[in-house]
């Protein structure tokens, strides 16, 4: 068993209470698991407990195909599940953070754990985000985001041996890990020849992270920025939320009413959330860095970023937001491509730090939508784009959780994307 605990944070978080780890374990003798349950916040234990495996049953059932493989273990808390080896010659140093969409859970993330940890064993530990699910997905881009940032300092106190970190996030659980890493980056690199703190200038401070890729989150080093089916840009404009058909009374409409449907999340998705204090939507904000958050910093912190995006039949989720593109931008019909490998893989594109310099001096005499300035700010940084056509399959209508492979027995067919995924995951 891996140690499940550090008496030292190696973060300092910025608010909140510190979190209690202390566990009890039970053994499951009938499978490979270990799962370790913190003190139930319930009064009966038992109801906590019965909950929680009747919760976690279905995610079970859904991938009983992979938990054939012996040594597999999983360790379980109040806010998420733990994918390692136990076998290893050290416990792994790369930590992976999946995070879920609006009304989901840890859950939807059970199929590509399993498959990071089997590709990747010894390498890799996988933990699923479960600080924002069901309900408490409405509360905000904010409010999960900095949930999101505590449960990461939980993990990390718990596990001193960690090293690195990268995030996989589906739909809205991709501006929740932006925010999180926002909350998250440490920005002032420390020297390692000298314990005594140094004096850098501004400029100083900029040339050495960006030269010695000394900026960290959460105290580590950031490698894989990964989000899948993301809306980057928002849902409100032309087709960027698909089930409206692209109808402008309808997305009018959309605008308006979002927050009755899905909170302060809905406002932050709509770009309404202006309306009462004055300030710029949050997703506007989001692609700047400010006094106390550092967004684009902590997204340049990354060695690699990477947006996978449905080309159809993804309802939720249009094509240019989930791929941070103007119109003119996405790849035409005739360039689509299958790919042998990954049948559902239908387009790559990677840029560079020269392309993201060559656009920064193009100069445009017209007047910035909203849309247009978060596309400029998200690509202050090189993205690759991966686009995903799940065209002719019979799972093309639920395209937008395919693409996650949400559950085995109903999206299996964007197994290939998964694979992509850790198949060019940077280690």
């Amino acid at each position: 068993m891996i140690a499940s605990a550090a008496n030292t944070p190696l973060y300092t978080p910025p608010s909140g209470p510190p979190l209690d780890h202390s566990s009890t374990t039970r053994h499951c003798p009938s499978n490979s698991f270990t799962l370790s349950f913190p003190p139930t916040p319930f009064p009966d234990p038992s109801l906590s407990l019965s909950n929680h495996s009747r919760m976690d049953f279905a995610g079970r059932l859904a991938t009983s195909c992979f938990r054939t493989r012996k040594g597999l273990k999983v360790e379980a808390d109040f806010a998420a599940e733990e994918f390692f080896y136990p076998d290893a010659k050290a416990p792994p140093e790369h930590l992976v953070i999946m995070v879920n969409g609006l009304i989901g859970s840890a859950a939807d993330w059970r199929y590509a754990a399993a498959q990071f940890v089997k590709k990747l064993p010894d390498k890799v530990i996988v933990h699923r985000s479960e600080c924002n699910t069901s309900r408490s997905t409405f509360d905000g881009v904010d409010t999960m985001g900095e949930r999101l940032a505590e449960e990461v300092l939980g993990v990390i106190r718990r596990r001193p041996e960690l090293q690195k970190i990268s995030f996989v996030a589906h739909s809205l659980g991709g501006l929740v890990s932006r925010y999180a890493i926002g909350r998250l980056f440490d920005h002032i690199p420390q020297l390692e020849s000298s314990g005594a703190p140094q004096s850098f200038s501004a400029e100083e401070k900029k040339q050495h992270i960006e030269q010695f890729h000394r900026a960290r989150i959460a105290g580590l080093e950031p490698v894989n920025f990964i989000t899948v089916a993301t809306p980057h840009l928002g849902s409100r404009g032309n087709k960027q939320f698909p089930v409206l058909c692209g109808l402008p009374f309808l997305e009018r409409r959309a605008s308006q009413t979002a927050h009755l449907v899905a909170g302060r999340s809905g406002k932050h998705l709509f770009l309404t959330d202006d309306e009462n204090d004055g300030k710029p939507p949050l997703l506007l904000r989001m692609v700047t860095d400010s006094e106390d958050l550092k967004f684009i910093s902590a997204l340049r912190a990354f060695k690699r970023r990477v947006a996978y995006a449905n080309v159809n039949y993804d309802h939720m989720v249009g094509w240019r937001t989930s791929s941070i593109r103007r119109q003119h931008e996405l790849p035409k019909s005739s360039e689509l491509m299958k790919n042998d490998k990954y049948p559902h893989i239908v387009y790559e594109e990677q840029s560079t730090h020269d392309d993201v310099c060559n656009k920064a001096l193009l100069v445009i005499d017209q007047k910035f939508d909203l849309e247009e300035e978060m596309i400029r700010g998200l690509n202050q940084v090189p993205w690759t784009r991966v686009d995903v056509s799940f065209q002719k399959s019979r799972q093309r209508y639920i395209a937008h959780s395919t693409i996650q492979v949400k559950s085995y027995w109903l999206n299996s067919d964007g197994a290939d994307v998964v694979f992509h995924m850790i198949d060019n995951f940077v280690l």
